[in-house]
C-alpha cells in the first residue's frame, strides 16, 4: 500500500501565516492526506486540531524549535499533542550546537531528555537533518553518532533526501541503514551544487553569498533526486508517512504551485 502524503507547511508559510484555515483547505484540495506544522501561526492548538478535523487532514507531526523544547519541554510539546501529532522533531541547529561544537554533546542529552517527555506524551521525537550532520566525528557521520548515542526509543529519524544527498549519500540506502527507525522521510529535490549561500534559501540563515551558486530547491520530481528509488527504500524501511517539502520556491512557480506540482509528480508514481 502506497505511503500517505503529507506536506511540511513551512513550504508555504506566509500564506499559512496570512490564512492558516484556507491555506490548509487548499493542501487538502491538492490531494495531501497530512500536514507537519512549523508554528502555530498565532493559532491555539485546540484551533488547528478543529481545523484539521473539519478539513479532514492528519496532523501527523511538528518541528519545534530545539532550543524551545530544551528549555520547558513538557509545556511545549503538550501543545502539539493537544494537536493531535504523533511527531516533532527538532528541525535544526544553530550553529554553536552543531557537531563539532563544543555544545553538540549538550544537544545528544537534552534530546534524550526531551524524547522522554515527547513519550509521556504518547509522542515520538524525530531529528530532521541538514548537511552539516555529515561531517565525521572520529571517522563516524555525527548524524550516525546522535543515533548511537541516543537509543531509538528516545528518538527516530526524519532523514531529510535532500541534505542526506548535498551530504555526500545516497539517500535510499540511508533510509534503509535506517531501517525500523525512519517512520517520517522528507521528500525533498533540488538542482545544482552545494554552496557557501545554501542556507540562505531555507529562510534561516541570512548572509550575503560569497560566490555564485546554481542551487535551488525544486519541486520534488522536477531536479536530481531518484524518487522512485526514495518511496521504495522508505516502505521497505516501514515508513508511516512521507513530507514534502520546499525551502524556497523556484521554476518561477509560487509556493503554493510549488507544493502542488510535487503532489501531482507523487500522484503519477501512484502515491
Amino acid at each position: 500500500m502506497a505511503l500517505p502524503v503529507a506536506v511540511q507547511v513551512y513550504s508555504v508559510r506566509n500564506e499559512a501565516s496570512a490564512d492558516l484555515k484556507g491555506t490548509l483547505e487548499k493542501i487538502k484540495e491538492m490531494g495531501y492526506d497530512g500536514v507537519e506544522f512549523a508554528g502555530l501561526y498565532g493559532n491555539s492548538p485546540a484551533d488547528i486540531k478543529k481545523m484539521c478535523e473539519d478539513i479532514g487532514l492528519v496532523p501527523i507531526s511538528a518541528h519545534v524549535p530545539y532550543l524551545d523544547m530544551a528549555s520547558d519541554p513538557r509545556q511545549v510539546l503538550s501543545q502539539y499533542a493537544e494537536i493531535g501529532c504523533k511527531y516533532v522533531a527538532v528541525p535544526y541547529l544553530n550553529e554553536e550546537f552543531r557537531p563539532g561544537q563544543e555544545k553538540f554533546s549538550e544537544v545528544i542529552e537534552n534530546i534524550k531528555l526531551i524524547g522522554a517527555v515527547a513519550g509521556e506524551l504518547g509522542m515520538e521525537l524525530l531529528y530532521h537533518n541538514h548537511d552539516f550532520e555529515f561531517i565525521k566525528l572520529d571517522g563516524k557521520y555525527a548524524l550516525d553518532v546522535l543515533y548511537d548515542e541516543v537509543p531509538a526509543s528516545l528518538l527516530k529519524t526524519e532523514l531529510d533526501t535532500c541534505w542526506v544527498n548535498v551530504g555526500g549519500e545516497d539517500p535510499s540506502a540511508y533510509i534503509l541503514k535506517y531501517s525500523g527507525r525512519a517512520p517520517v522521510v522528507h521528500l525533498k529535490d533540488f538542482y545544482g551544487e552545494r554552496s557557501d549561500d545554501m542556507y540562505e534559501l531555507i529562510g534561516i540563515e541570512n548572509k550575503a553569498p560569497t560566490r555564485p551558486s546554481n542551487f535551488e530547491f525544486r519541486p520534488v520530481g522536477s531536479g536530481v533526486q531518484d524518487f522512485p528509488s526514495i518511496l521504495a527504500a522508505s516502505e521497505k524501511a516501514g515508513a508511516k508517512w512521507v513530507v514534502v517539502e520546499q525551502d524556497s520556491p523556484s521554476m518561477n512557480l509560487t509556493p503554493m504551485e510549488s507544493i502542488k506540482k510535487s503532489r501531482e509528480y507523487l500522484r503519477t508514481l501512484g502515491y
